[in-house]
């Protein structure tokens, strides 16, 4: 598994878009559909969620099928996000496990770490670095 700050996660991305020797990486979205659409999102993500309300338990095996059915191919390089970059650590090890060859996550996820206040995109994190984000 590849660890990617965000700034070196969105080069990557860009270096490996427009390439036609090499498939474009698949950039996953981790988290629930809502915290996708509500909080914002990297342009471009397919949301595929670890874990839904309301269960809110991973299923390791479920994951891996749907990421496939995105990928085409477990072998194209998969690009994981969440919020803080924790739950794209088990993600990513289920993929793996699963057999895909080309792994990554972005380290301190899309709102990144909690401040001393407990507020998030203040100190990491895809927003906190002005990476593009969209939201609903």
């Amino acid at each position: 598994m590849k660890h990617f700050q965000p700034r070196e996660a969105w080069a990557w991305l860009q270096a490996h878009a427009d390439d036609p020797s090499e498939q474009a990486p698949l950039f996953v979205d981790v988290r629930m559909e809502i915290e996708s659409l509500y909080v914002g999102r990297p342009p471009g993500v397919v949301n595929v969620p670890w874990y839904e309300y309301p269960d809110l338990a991973a299923d390791p095996a479920r994951f891996a099928r749907q990421v496939e059915a995105e990928a085409e191919s477990k072998q194209r390089p998969i690009l994981l996000i969440c919020r803080s970059g924790k739950r794209t650590l088990e993600a990513a090890q289920a993929l793996e496990a699963a057999g895909f060859t080309d792994v990554a996550h972005v380290v301190h996820g899309f709102e990144g770490e909690l401040d001393d206040r407990f507020h998030r995109s203040t100190v990491s994190g895809w927003r906190y670095e002005g990476l593009p984000w969209e939201q609903m």
